[in-house]
């Protein structure tokens, strides 16, 4: 999959990357991103839901009256579930939400999100950009120059940069990360995925060891 490299101005550069098909043309498995995103979603439940039992509600211990005799029901304390200020019967109690994943479903289901993305024509690779100080108002000028419609974009870097990450962490339209911490959720969640040629070319380098004579006989 050939993909052209875009200047900062918007402009194509006339140079292009030759991304690898095994990640950027492969069949999407719908379920398994579904299955890589729940996770992410699941993660931002604080599980801090809290309801008080009759053991933990204020009041007397005191039996209300004898058992038999009165006429009326049986009756326990005033801590009973049944009255007005009682303990609550099989409330929620503070737990986590995680959920596992293995690595392997993982690397499949973004995979499959990339792959998705390619066919919407929503890749984009960008020159990398070399800031002197963080800038915030400059970058996103250059981001409406290179994506003018994209709602949400998800831009990759290779490895950290303090100026840019100053630059784009206050404008709302830009999710930053790292290739390294690329997940299914923030590809899905975007509506454009930008990479720079450093962090794009990273998977054509990684492609080509693998395709590689002496990884083959290995294998």
């Amino acid at each position: 999959m050939q993909v052209d490299i875009i200047s900062t101005k918007g402009k194509k550069t006339g140079r292009k990357l030759d991304l690898p098909d095994e990640i950027f043309a492969a069949d999407p498995n719908s379920h398994v991103i579904w299955l890589s995103v729940k996770p992410h979603l699941a993660a931002r439940r604080h599980g801090t839901h809290k309801f008080k039992t009759r053991a933990e509600v204020e009041g007397s211990s005191k039996k209300l009256h004898k058992q038999k005799g009165t006429g009326g029901s049986r009756k326990g304390n005033i801590r009973n579930p049944l009255y007005k200020g009682g303990g609550t019967v099989f409330g929620p109690k503070p737990h986590g939400y995680d959920l596992k994943l293995n690595r392997k479903v993982k690397d499949i289901a973004k995979i499959g999100a990339l792959s998705t993305k390619a066919k919407e024509n929503k890749i984009v690779i960008v020159e990398d950009i070399a800031m002197a100080e963080p800038a915030t108002k400059a970058f996103a000028e250059i981001f409406n120059t290179i994506v003018p419609e994209s709602r949400k974009t998800l831009f990759v870097l290779p490895e950290h940069d303090e100026n840019l990450y100053k630059s784009y962490r206050n404008v709302p339209s830009i999710c930053g990360t790292l290739l390294s911490d690329i997940n299914t959720y923030d590809i899905m969640n975007s509506d454009t995925v930008v990479f720079t040629e450093s962090a794009a070319k990273i998977f054509v380098e990684e492609n080509d060891e693998e395709n590689s004579p002496v990884e083959a006989e290995k294998k």
